[in-house]
C-alpha cells in the first residue's frame, strides 16, 4: 500500500476525522505510536492502516481493498 492509497482509505473510511484519529490515536501494535508517527518512523502503510482498522472496530468485511489505487479512467 502506497502513501496515497493509504491517505485515501483513511478518507474513505473515517472523513474528516481520520486527520484527528491519524495524530491523537495511540496504536499499541506499532509500539504505543500515533499511526503518523508510525509512518514517519517507516512503519509499512498497510499496517499503519490495519493497526488503525483494529483499534477503532472497523468491521474486518471494510479492511480488504481499502485503499487500492484509484482506478484509471
Amino acid at each position: 500500500m502506497k502513501l496515497r492509497e493509504f491517505q485515501r482509505a483513511v478518507a474513505d473510511e473515517f472523513g474528516d476525522f481520520g486527520r484527528v484519529l491519524m495524530r491523537d490515536t495511540v496504536l499499541r501494535e506499532l509500539g504505543n505510536r500515533t499511526a503518523d508517527e508510525a509512518l514517519r518512523a517507516g512503519v509499512d502503510a498497510r499496517a499503519v492502516w490495519l493497526a488503525l482498522c483494529r483499534e477503532q472496530d472497523v468491521p474486518r468485511e471494510r479492511w480488504h481493498g481499502a485503499g487500492l489505487a484509484e482506478p484509471r479512467d
